[in-house]
This record gives C-alpha cells, sequence and structure tokens, in this order.
C-alpha cells in the first residue's frame, strides 16, 4: 500500500475553513482507492506571527523538502500584516523549490452560471500556465527616500532563456494531451526586451511540435478575448505577473474564484510541489462558514493526480462536478445557502 506524507498549511482567513474541507476528501478518496496519507498540519502565517513574530519559522524550508507535497489554504491577513511579508514563504517555496509551472485550470462546470450569457459548461476549458519561478515576481528592486517628496522606487523583472524555454516547452507538450493549441501572452509592443525575448523563444521551440498551433497575444487583447471569447483557447502561457492575472480572469469567467484551483509543480520532483486554490484568504468573511471549499477541493483533486493516483483524483473531480450539477448543497457565492462544511461533507460522501 503506498503511503504519501502531506504537508498541510492552511495559512490564514478562509484557508483554514476551506483547507478542512479538502482533507475530508483526501481522507475519503486515501479510503476508497486503498492509499496512505501522511498528512501533518502547521499553523504558519498569522497565527503563528501571532506567537512568534515571524510568519513561519526559520528553517520552514527545510522542514518541507521530504514531503510528497504541500496542501496549501491561502495566505495573507492585511488588517494585522502587510500582505508583503505573510506571502513571503509562498513564494520562497516556490522559487526556492523552483517550482516553475503554476498551473489554473479554468472550466466552466455544471450547475454554475457564468457571468458571460451565451457560454455554456463545456465551452470554456482551457489551461492558463504560468511562469513561477522569475520574471515580474523576483525580488530585485528598492526604494528610497521613502516618505519623501523625492521618493523613488524601483521593482525589475528578470526573464532568462532557461526559464523562458522550459515553460514553453511545457505548455507545448500538456497542449498535445488536450485540443493541441498553445496561445502566448506577451507585450512586446511596449516591452521590448523582456517580451521580445519570449516571442522569439516561442518562435524557436515551435518548430519541435509540428503537431501543435500556437499563437501570440498582447495581454490587453488577450484579457478582452478572455472574456469575449473564451472558447477559442486551449492552453495560455504567460508570465508570472500576466497569468497570475488571467488566472484570476479566469476564475470570475466560469463563475467564481471559489471554483478554481492551482498547482504550483516542481516537474522533476527534486522537490515537493504545492497546491492551492487561487483564491485569497478573504479574512472578511474567514470563519463565518461561507467560504466555497470546492477550488480548495478541487486542488486536493490536482495533488492526487501529481502523486500518481489519478483515479482518486478523477473521483474527487466527479464528486464535485456532480454536487455543483445537482445544485443542491452549495455556498453563497454561487446562489447556496450551506456552509462550507455542509459541501465538504457532500462532496467527501459522494467520493
Amino acid at each position: 500500500m503506498h503511503e504519501y506524507r502531506i504537508a498541510v498549511y492552511p495559512g490564514d482567513g478562509i484557508g483554514i475553513d476551506v483547507i478542512a474541507e479538502g482533507v475530508k476528501a483526501l481522507k475519503a478518496s486515501a479510503g476508497r482507492f486503498g492509499f496512505l496519507l501522511k498528512m501533518t498540519e502547521y499553523n504558519w502565517g498569522h497565527r503563528y506571527w501571532r506567537e512568534t513574530g515571524q510568519v513561519a519559522p526559520d528553517d520552514f524550508l527545510e522542514i518541507l523538502k521530504p514531503y510528497d507535497a504541500i496542501y496549501l489554504g491561502a495566505v495573507g491577513d492585511p488588517q494585522n500584516l502587510p500582505d508583503h511579508i505573510t506571502l513571503v514563504p509562498l513564494i520562497k517555496l516556490r522559487q526556492t523549490f523552483d517550482q516553475y509551472v503554476c498551473l489554473r485550470p479554468v472550466q466552466l462546470l455544471p450547475g454554475v452560471t457564468t457571468p458571460l450569457c451565451d457560454k455554456q459548461p463545456g465551452q470554456i476549458d482551457m489551461m492558463v500556465v504560468r511562469e513561477n519561478s522569475e520574471g515580474e515576481y523576483i525580488d530585485a528592486g528598492g526604494a528610497f527616500k521613502v516618505g519623501r517628496d523625492d521618493e523613488l522606487s524601483m521593482q525589475t523583472a528578470i526573464h532568462t532563456r532557461k526559464g523562458v524555454e522550459r515553460i514553453l516547452r511545457y505548455s507545448f507538450e500538456l497542449a498535445r494531451k488536450r485540443r493541441r493549441h498553445i496561445t502566448m501572452a506577451t507585450k512586446s509592443n511596449a516591452m521590448k526586451y523582456a517580451m521580445v525575448m519570449w516571442d522569439r523563444i516561442l518562435a524557436e521551440v515551435a518548430p519541435d511540435f509540428p503537431d501543435v498551433r500556437f499563437d501570440k497575444c498582447h495581454i490587453d487583447a488577450l484579457s478582452m478575448n478572455f472574456v469575449r471569447q473564451p472558447e477559442q483557447y486551449d492552453v495560455v502561457v504567460g508570465s508570472n505577473l500576466f497569468g497570475d492575472i488571467l488566472s484570476d480572469l479566469g476564475g470570475a469567467i466560469v463563475g467564481s474564484l471559489g471554483l478554481a484551483p492551482s498547482a504550483n509543480i516542481r516537474p522533476d520532483r527534486q522537490y515537493p510541489s504545492l497546491f492551492e486554490p487561487v483564491h485569497g484568504s478573504a479574512p472578511d468573511i474567514a470563519g463565518k462558514g461561507i467560504a466555497n471549499p470546492i477550488a480548495a477541493i478541487r486542488s486536493a483533486a490536482m495533488l492526487l493526480d501529481f502523486l500518481g493516483e489519478p483515479g482518486a483524483a478523477q473521483a474527487v473531480e466527479a464528486a464535485v462536478i456532480a454536487n455543483l450539477a445537482e445544485g443542491r448543497v452549495r455556498t453563497p457565492d454561487i446562489g447556496g445557502r450551506h456552509t462550507t462544511s455542509d459541501v465538504g461533507d457532500d462532496i467527501a460522501a459522494r467520493i
């Protein structure tokens, strides 16, 4: 019987609420498919900061390194601690463990209402692939004369050939498993160094995948087309910032960020990969029992698939779809009156 070690990092706000429901789904799938999950929870985030003055211990990366996967809720409690402090462990995890693929499905599921009036379930089905290790979120810059009239700040994006090429190759390989179409987000008409390099590397890599149709689109037009014609997209790849924005927009057009899962993947498995819902910590509704746990539960399905348990992953996803299609047990963000725990219990029972 296979045993997997999972580090559970609920984080802040509704992260604590939704991860509890994702754990129910993980346990249900392990029981059905006959594998073991050894899950250890860490209270890092604002709770840990209140006790220690740090959001995570100094050796948190060493603590997490032996695990097979990390299951994260959300981080951030801006009323008590600035986000640029609470997000430090997450960014360090992604960069130190070189989780260079951020994979974010955008799918309109049965029983969910989209703000796009003419779209039906199945018409919106794309994967946003976000370069996750460099780009605009590298800590390269500084501030000078802070608080003065002549204050200056500088933030520098860093893109490498290695980073761009490997995320493009990953995206082409992913497209081969889907509908064989890739779209790259660019802005080379204004960003003549970084995005011109992305354009050039796309042109160099594409001939290695003659069976995959490819194109590129400026990020502003691509954002517009996500709303106008989302059904034309299959795999969409972009830089750290572009992928972040597009995947949040993707969550909105398929009904709720509360439905959108994500994975931060190290493909060679030298370090653990991390799985989390796309949404934030939403501290204004934390503890009220109204947060939608489906994004966290679907992230758990992605975790199971990555571990090599595709049957369990499919069972979790099927239980989510059945819950949504029936429409009986759902949270207020998608028109229901049930609690976070009610939804988690219903999905776990279906598994």
